[in-house]
């Protein structure tokens, strides 16, 4: 899940596509988690506050399901 915080962004950077590239920008949890803690210039974000703490927690959310998933499966 840490990988997926500076991965996903540095590979939005190689995608030809612009439109294709901004939604992996918006969508990636480093930019939720930062949008989150932004006070000043909210219009500049790519990714509002509150429509970033939603996406960091499904974040989280999806990551300990997961992990659920996977110590059922394989530790039981």
């Amino acid at each position: 899940m840490l990988s997926l915080l500076y991965v996903l962004p540095i590979l939005a950077q190689f995608v030809p596509y612009e439109h294709l590239r901004e939604q992996l920008r918006r969508y990636a949890p480093m930019s939720a988690g930062l949008a989150i803690q932004a006070t000043r210039r909210l219009d500049t974000l790519p990714i509002g506050p509150w429509a970033g703490l939603g996406l960091l927690a499904s974040y989280a959310a999806g990551a300990l399901v997961l992990g659920h998933v996977l110590f059922r499966y394989r530790d039981a």
